[in-house]
């Protein structure tokens, strides 16, 4: 069964961090464009940061909206089939339910949501 489960969402104060975890299962993370996404109340999903295909290029590519550059880093674990989020410095303002998602061409396959809130 093909699918993602997002974890390690919480509520943590302005300046903390947190780690989220995307396992997958049914399918190899390290052959898709892994991404996060987050949706905040009332506003649109916006993409968060992308690690794109291992064999893409002759490395691995990132991208990150401009609004967490320097703070969010998205890794993959190939071994234990995961893709992560490091987050530092959170504002409330990163404040959402973050989403994983995998995608090649024209197939793509979301997860269920982990919860991030940023309150003191």
């Amino acid at each position: 069964q093909l699918q993602l489960v997002e974890s390690g969402g919480g509520l943590v104060q302005p300046g903390g961090f947190l780690r989220l975890s995307c396992a997958a299962s049914g399918f190899t993370v390290s052959d898709y464009d892994m991404s996060w996404y987050r949706q905040a109340p009332g506003k649109e999903r916006e993409l968060v940061a992308v690690i794109t295909r291992s064999f893409l290029t002759a490395g691995e590519t990132t991208n990150y909206t401009d609004s967490v550059k320097g703070r969010f880093t998205i890794t993959r674990d190939n071994a234990k089939n995961t893709v992560y989020l490091q987050m530092n410095i959170l504002k409330p303002e990163d404040t959402a339910v973050y989403y994983c998602k995998a995608a090649v061409r024209r197939w793509s396959l979301w997860g269920q949501g982990t919860q991030v809130t940023v309150s003191s």
